[in-house]
């Protein structure tokens, strides 16, 4: 297969204040497309050539190909992440009832969440992700490249916590950005989209 650089489901300033374009156009256009550029050197060759971006996150071993690839995946998952007005204390109806089991209230799941990403050591992810065997939403966080993909869970929303995703905007505010994001930018129809798929 060959790995692509998608378009941005929004403009570029469309996520402003909290986002900017500036922001956008470096990460997305810059880091998100080494990314892409990087994976598609790396797979040729190799045994995923020809295989879903899916499967390569899934089974490639550690290493550049892993991290391209990945890095391409998650990104993609976090622009879907987000959209212009999101964010707020409203979740439609089946997301709402799972986080309620789950956290006992949105709140609280945002305050799981925000420690998840804050407390990241490094560059990483923070996730919200349906935990099949246990019929729950869970918390998670991984490092780099790292994607619940390879634990076998299935992600729901993400919020990136390397430097470059709020460095532009937020300096070295790590938390002032997750809250940002919580409150403003979190696509949370699309995180119940993801949810009904995952519950299938």
């Amino acid at each position: 297969m060959t790995l692509a650089l998608p378009d941005l489901p929004y403009t570029m300033d469309a996520l402003a204040p909290y986002m900017s374009a500036e922001t956008l156009e470096f990460h997305h256009g810059k880091h998100h497309r080494a990314y892409v550029d990087n994976g598609n050197k790396l797979i040729p060759g190799t045994v995923f050539e020809g295989k879903t971006i899916e499967m390569i996150v899934r089974t490639a071993p550690e290493g550049g190909l892993f991290n391209n690839v990945a890095q391409v995946w998650n990104h993609t998952f976090f622009w879907e992440s987000m959209r212009p007005g999101g964010g707020g204390d409203t979740l439609p109806g089946a997301l709402e009832k799972a986080v309620k089991d789950a956290f006992g209230s949105l709140d609280a799941m945002k305050a799981a969440l925000t420690e998840a990403c804050v407390t990241q050591f490094g560059s990483g992810w923070g996730w919200l992700v349906w935990d099949a065997e246990k019929g729950r939403l869970e918390v998670a966080k991984t490092g780099n490249a790292d994607t619940p993909l390879r634990h076998g869970k299935a992600p729901i929303l993400t919020c990136d916590v390397w430097e470059h995703a709020y460095y532009i905007d937020h300096r070295n505010a790590r938390p002032k950005y997750v809250e940002a994001f919580l409150a403003h930018l979190a696509d949370w129809e699309r995180a119940a989209d993801r949810l009904a798929t995952a519950q299938r």
